[in-house]
């Protein structure tokens, strides 16, 4: 019998737990799947454990999949492989003990999504994370999988109410054409999420009506941007695009509010560099989403000061137009303290010192979440993304589920909120009922 695939070793209340297969770079098979599945169920059942780490040996967290135990398989196979799985991820979510990952040196594939199932990812900074469809744009739980699962289960329910109308002579092949119409409508909706992903954001216009505003802040412009993901699928020329269109409107004031990046500074600081270019009557302004906490968020706000963009992480600046004060202020992401406690997210004190006369106060917040606190804050004017309009039908009716807005305008008491649908996307190269957009917004009066 060969040396066990998984390790577990007690530190206290801690309880490791190692993929042994060094010399295949911790890749997964059916018998490491069932060997972990013990060990983490073991781990959940010992009274002892308090926390249960999870990570590989020989400097690797794992590679995936163990391609050469993958063959064409029967049910008689197939079955037992997707149930070990499932129990292994039955029991990192299923139990009360948090499960972290530690990731040393590669994670690709299947290690992804086992680092993902944890309750939290901690990364070496020599940790390389890979999925093998993201060059080409495909999530294997998104993307066109997605949208078959949902016309499927749509389908489901058709045949569901057409058992009732349709005799059975004529059911099989009623069941033919629904099985094709899935196919076809699932392909069909990839392909047009994926034109409307890759083409360049539109420019949408929004007014706001704002009390009280002198008419020479009439027409006050800010040109949003937000949510571009810069990372496998995103390069220099999609960028650079972006960057000409909010140049060509001649704004006055233009607002970055995060999610720039998917990736760390070294990989993408040359696809990112086109932002220097953006130019506005009063600067550009970036706050913090939680890709850049992901990404290394100290590192990256370095990098978007030296292209020119100001930094607002819980403070403000004082414009003045045609001799009238505007604040803009920014906070950091709604969920920063989880990174780094020291940046948790604070409307009020982003306002602190602003002087009372000013004329509008507009916050930069990644997530619509901060709306709560910015109206209690005083804000006037709140512009976040985050939620990409959902990004693909039909998750775009679930962001309420998560966020208090899904995109567009809404008012929350005497606060107005602007949601952009993001300039970008993240994941697989598909937008379906939620179009991407480069916001213009315009100040005008109440």
């Amino acid at each position: 019998m060969g040396a066990p695939t998984v390790l577990t070793e007690d530190r206290g209340p801690v309880r490791v737990v190692t993929l042994n297969r060094p010399e295949r770079r911790n890749a997964i098979d059916l018998v490491l799947r069932a060997e972990l599945g013990d060990a983490l169920e073991a781990a959940s059942d010992d009274a002892d454990v308090r926390v249960v780490v999870l990570t590989g040996a020989g400097g690797t967290f794992c590679s995936g999949g163990d391609i050469s135990t993958m063959r064409r398989m029967g049910p008689d196979e197939t079955v037992p492989r997707a149930e070990a799985a499932q129990r292994v991820i039955r029991a990192i979510w299923g139990g009360e003990k948090p499960v972290l990952a530690a990731v040393e040196g590669a994670a690709f594939g299947a290690g992804v999504s086992l680092a993902a199932a944890c309750d939290r990812v901690v990364a070496s900074e020599e940790a390389v994370f890979g999925t093998a469809f993201t060059g080409v744009g495909l999530a294997g739980d998104m993307g066109l999988f997605s949208s078959l699962l949902v016309f499927t289960l749509l389908r489901d329910i058709v045949l569901l109410i057409a058992s009732a109308f349709v005799t059975v002579s004529q059911m099989p092949a009623f069941t033919r054409l629904t099985a094709i119409a899935t196919i076809v409508l699932a392909v069909l909706a990839t392909l047009i999420g994926l034109f409307n992903a890759r083409r360049r954001a539109a420019v949408v216009d929004v007014e706001v009506p704002v009390a009280n505003l002198p008419a020479e802040l009439r027409g006050f412009s800010i040109a949003q941007i937000s949510d571009v993901h810069v990372g496998p699928t995103i390069k220099h020329e999609y960028v650079a695009a972006i960057v000409d269109a909010v140049n060509g409107l001649d704004a006055d004031v233009i607002a970055v509010t995060g999610d720039v990046v998917d990736g760390n500074v070294r990989q993408l600081a040359a696809h990112v560099a086109p932002l220097s270019r953006l130019r506005s009557r009063h600067g550009t302004y970036f706050v913090t989403g939680n890709h850049e906490y992901y990404s290394g968020a100290q590192a990256w706000t370095k990098e978007f000061e030296r292209l020119g963009m100001h930094v607002l992480m819980n403070e403000h600046v004082v414009l003045t137009h045609q001799e009238h004060q505007i604040v803009v202020a920014g906070v950091t992401d709604y969920s920063s303290h989880h990174f780094d406690p020291h940046h948790r997210s604070d409307p009020v004190v982003a306002l602190q010192g602003a002087p009372a006369g000013a004329v509008v106060k507009i916050l930069l917040a990644h997530q619509p979440r901060s709306a709560e606190a910015a109206a209690a804050a005083g804000f006037d004017l709140q512009l976040s993304g985050h939620t990409h309009g959902g990004q693909f039908w039909p998750w775009n009716h679930f962001v309420r589920f998560q966020q208090p807005f899904t995109a567009g305008l809404n008012r929350l008491q005497n606060l107005w909120v602007y949601t952009s649908r993001g300039t970008g996307y993240w994941g697989p190269p598909k937008r379906f009922g939620a179009p991407s957009e480069i916001t213009r917004i315009r100040l005008i009066p109440a």
